[in-house]
């Protein structure tokens, strides 16, 4: 290899570099933008001053090659962008989200359970459960908030809330 040729080549490995660098700094960038801010830096525009036309034009047609090459293969490499992933992602994030509400929930009834001394009058609000009565033993499930009825069967109005299930 040429003294030139050695020249150009450490040039133009220093250019690719500088895609690296610039595309760790902002992962966003599509290879017409990296092409863009490298055409117009400081490595390229001393390749530029050092290389005749034809060989500019070859080194930018590579430059696009290798930058196409380089994102590709971070790209498959990083499962950030693959719909799958993606999918999973929020997928997770919905069912934590689900578990935290039930929490919120669970926890708002137990502690209305020990405020009411597992008690309850008709009339009164509750969140959910199953609602027993205390005379005949009837059972009403509860889906959302809402006033206790009468016991359908007895006409009683005083309940106790089953524990909730895990």
């Amino acid at each position: 290899m040429s003294a030139r040729s050695a020249e150009l080549l450490s040039l133009y490995e220093a250019l690719l570099a500088k895609v690296k660098v610039d595309y760790l700094n902002d992962n966003s960038m599509t290879v017409k933008e990296l092409f863009s801010i490298i055409t117009n830096g400081k490595e390229y525009l001393s390749l530029k001053d050092q290389a005749k036309e034809d060989e500019v034009a070859l080194v930018e047609q590579f430059l696009k090659r290798d930058i196409a090459s380089y994102l590709q293969e971070k790209n498959d490499n990083d499962l950030s962008h693959s719909p799958t992933m993606i999918t999973v992602e929020n997928t997770v994030w919905h069912w934590l989200s689900g578990i935290t509400d039930r929490s919120q929930i669970e926890w708002h009834e137990v502690l209305q359970d020990f405020k009411h001394q597992g008690h309850y009058q008709s009339g009164e609000i509750v969140g959910q459960g199953n609602m027993v009565c205390v005379h005949c033993s009837h059972e009403m499930k509860i889906e959302f908030p809402g006033v206790i009825p009468d016991c359908p069967e007895c006409d009683q109005s005083e309940f106790t809330r089953e524990a909730l299930a895990p």
